[in-house]
């Protein structure tokens, strides 16, 4: 599917590619291909000179570590940027890889995914004018809106946590609750770590923006307000791994508190019950004749003995403050 955007009265306005003659406007910024097919990159490749990156290209882009793969420039002129864009789905976060080709004021994104970001420039662009001009000010908008994703996703992180801790620090936690918490917090770290590694790629962009002398000069404080943002988030998610460390820390250590409280009592058992073991061992081999015949006490001495035996470790152990 191929949506352009052009500007009409300083609003981005939308107009759904279906045939070639529609591919090309003079006032067109903004070229988007969600998804797009063989036959529509083939469009793209007729009426604009340049070969769209597909979906094989960027997964083999993805696993090289060079930084010429992700930001280069073609030998016509073309600008290719491959980044990461934030997608917060309900199994957790992921990085998806978005690659953005500007040729020109005129900029091409390629992706698979139906992003919050793209949406919510959409809606600023087109409720307020002058709000883009170009295809370089879409591409700045787009990862300003990735950063304020991201951030989303990071309060949401928190407010998660808060409720963690009122759960770990409460007084209700058994081993169920806090097997259950582990997870929670498991996966709260991995999705803290997502969004850290797209703002590191996002600055990588913005970075790398910053050093081609595209920009003008509003674009450049644009871009340099947007690692400012970055910088800011970054000191957040530091914050938020302390916290997660911390909450992890605590439910482990509660789990083993349990874990030695139960250890705790058969260790008592076993040594309050040694001395009766020996008792009824000496008891039952250091006597020629039955000790009921010759004593009618004999068995209840011994059962007495037996029990006070086992009392004094109690005693003891309750007088040290061991239970």
């Amino acid at each position: 599917m191929i949506n352009a955007y052009y500007l009409e009265a300083g609003r981005l306005r939308q107009l759904h590619v279906s045939a070639l003659e529609e591919l090309h406007s003079a006032s067109t910024v903004w070229m988007d291909f969600f998804e797009a097919t063989d036959a529509e990159r083939a469009w793209a490749r007729e009426t604009y000179g340049f070969k769209l990156p597909d979906d094989d290209e960027q997964d083999e882009e993805a696993a090289d570590i060079e930084a010429s793969a992700r930001f280069y420039v073609e030998d016509t002129g073309e600008l290719h940027i491959h980044s990461d864009f934030f997608l917060l789905g309900d199994e957790g976060g992921e990085n998806v890889r978005v690659s953005f080709v500007l040729k020109g004021d005129v900029l091409f994104s390629v992706h698979s995914e139906d992003f919050a970001s793209f949406r919510l420039l959409r809606l600023r662009a087109r409720s307020q004018p002058g709000f883009v001009e170009d295809g370089k000010d879409v591409l700045l908008e787009l990862y300003a809106a990735n950063v304020e994703y991201s951030a989303d996703a990071l309060e949401g992180v928190y407010q998660r946590l808060n409720a963690y801790s009122e759960q770990v620090l409460g007084s209700n936690l058994d081993d169920e609750l806090a097997a259950k918490v582990l997870a929670d917090i498991a996966r709260e770290e991995d999705l803290n770590g997502q969004v850290r590694r797209n703002l590191m790629d996002t600055r990588r962009a913005i970075s790398a923006l910053l050093r081609s002398k595209l920009l003008a000069s509003e674009q450049f404080e644009t871009a340099r307000q947007i690692l400012r943002d970055i910088d800011s988030l970054d000191g957040h998610t530091g914050f938020l791994f302390d916290k997660l460390n911390f909450l992890m820390d605590a439910t482990v250590g509660f789990i083993n508190i349990n874990q030695n409280k139960i250890i705790k009592l058969f260790s008592v058992a076993s040594v309050a019950l040694l001395p009766p073991t020996l008792i009824a061992s000496l008891y039952g081999m250091n006597f020629k004749f039955m000790p009921e015949l010759d004593w009618q006490l004999g068995y209840p001495f011994a059962l007495g003995l037996m029990l006070l035996s086992v009392a004094a470790p109690f005693w003891y152990f309750r007088r040290k403050g061991w239970l």
